[in-house]
């Protein structure tokens, strides 16, 4: 009988696979999980510093719990996707209230925590306690269409049925962590989206993509998104002390919970809602921001109040230093814009 797909994938991965990843020394249910929330949608390479940086700060869950979500999206700041981290704070709460503190290893009680689907809870399942379970993340998907040429776009609820089924085939009866490990290596190191290095892979000898020369074609792309445009004005107000005038937006929504520059579809409607006038108005030059649907173009507006005593400060606005604005959950392109214009890149 010739080796199964999941002798051969690992295999491979005992020779070529990622075993130095922060995450996996020691590779701890708490440790797996921030890795794989992290990972959502984002390359190794970016989570790397991030995920240091945050056990540096939040070894555990307790620790993650008692800080405040101002903090928590301060160190996720330029990750995007920030409901992830608001759904990661909601969970360490109710670890600590429900779970004596730790991750629950059952499935059902996993996902039953914010933000963790299937496949993340059998994420963690596996790598923590080496129990095979089947995951199903972006690498792993486009492995398991392209060897059994399922066609249809993998985010599809009804082609996730089929490959589903297809991964939980495919576990091996033990070495679960590497076998989980090894799988997503393969898409993230050899079945690649483009130029994928086929020559190279374990299992292509029965991978109906390379029989059908499809390859190229699997998995099918994603149906055509809905872009929409929007332009929004944000102003940059500064007092006599240099400080910036910050706002915290609402939990829902874009940006929900950052800071962020007082913003409105006009300068009006801005220094309205503010209560105060403005004086020595420059009007900076445009700056385009993508959204997985929306193409965002952000007038900068640099001014000074006519009077700073007008301007109503609370919980959730204030003014703020360059040091204090390092302690705050700040939307990338809000941060950029206040770097650039403290280096005078910005005219």
């Amino acid at each position: 009988m010739p080796p199964s797909f999941s002798d051969r994938l690992l295999a491979w991965w005992d020779k070529n696979g990622r075993k130095d990843l922060p995450w996996q020394h020691p590779r701890t249910p708490y440790r797996v999980w921030i890795s794989e929330i992290m990972l959502q949608q984002t390359q190794v390479t970016t989570v790397v510093p991030y995920f240091e940086r945050w056990m540096n700060s939040f070894p555990d869950i307790k620790s993650l719990a008692s800080t405040s979500q101002d903090e928590i999206l301060a160190h996720w700041a330029g990750l995007g996707y920030y409901a992830r981290a608001r759904n990661i704070h909601k969970t360490a709460i109710a670890c600590l209230e429900q779970h004596g503190g730790e991750l629950p290893m059952g499935r059902d009680e996993l996902t039953a925590l914010p933000g963790i689907g299937l496949s993340t809870a059998n994420a963690i399942i596996s790598q923590s306690t080496d129990k095979p379970a089947a995951v199903l993340d972006g690498n792993v998907r486009r492995v398991l269409a392209r060897h059994t040429a399922t066609a249809g776009w993998t985010g599809s609820a009804s082609v996730q049925k089929k490959l589903w089924k297809l991964a939980e085939q495919r576990l091996p009866a033990s070495r679960g962590a590497d076998y989980t490990q090894a799988i997503m290596d393969l898409g993230a190191m050899l079945c690649t989206r483009s130029k994928p290095g086929c020559a190279n892979c374990p299992v292509s000898a029965d991978c109906e993509a390379r029989l059908q020369d499809r390859v190229s074609q699997l998995p099918s792309p994603k149906p055509p998104t809905r872009v929409s445009e929007m332009a929004v004005r944000m102003l940059v107000l500064k007092d006599k002390k240099e400080r910036v005038l910050l706002e915290k937006r609402p939990g829902a929504g874009i940006w929900g919970g950052l800071w962020c520059l007082p913003s409105g579809d006009s300068l009006e409607t801005i220094t309205v809602a503010l209560g105060t006038q403005l004086k020595q108005e420059k009007k900076l030059s445009p700056i385009e921001h993508r959204l997985s649907h929306l193409k965002m173009t952000i007038h900068p507006i640099l001014a000074t109040p006519g009077n700073t005593t007008q301007v109503q400060c609370s919980s959730e606005r204030g003014w703020f230093g360059r040091e204090q604005q390092k302690t705050l959950g700040l939307p990338k392109p809000v941060s950029d814009l206040l770097s650039r214009l403290d280096n005078g890149e910005l005219k």
